[in-house]
């Protein structure tokens, strides 16, 4: 999952139309280079227009926005097939696009 944080945001706002066209062209890269292990990915909405449901006894309590506010939110996904942790973060390392990137295994 990749997270983007305050700062970040800050500082992709700031570019110039160029540089914010070059970073994106820099993420297009990642993904194309990575095309062979990559089976899914998505880029999320802003965070603002989540919605939230909170299940408890049967009841759904639904609220308009993220789950949790934060200085970081995820952004986007991909899933990989790899072969072990140690490949997922050498791909990972290798993300140019925002700071943070969790990595999960799925079932």
């Amino acid at each position: 999952m990749f997270a983007e944080t305050e700062e970040f945001a800050r500082d992709l706002e700031a570019m110039s139309e160029a540089e914010r066209q070059e970073a994106f062209e820099a993420v297009g890269r990642w993904f194309s280079e990575h095309a062979a292990q990559i089976t899914h990915h998505a880029r999320l909405h802003a965070p603002e227009t989540a919605t939230t449901m909170r299940l408890t006894g049967g009841d759904a309590i639904v609220t308009d926005g993220p789950f949790v506010e934060g200085k970081e939110v995820v952004s986007g996904y991909a899933e990989l097939e790899v072969a072990d942790l140690d490949e997922a973060m050498a791909v990972a390392r290798a993300w140019p696009g925002c700071p943070v990137v969790e990595i999960r295994p799925i079932t």
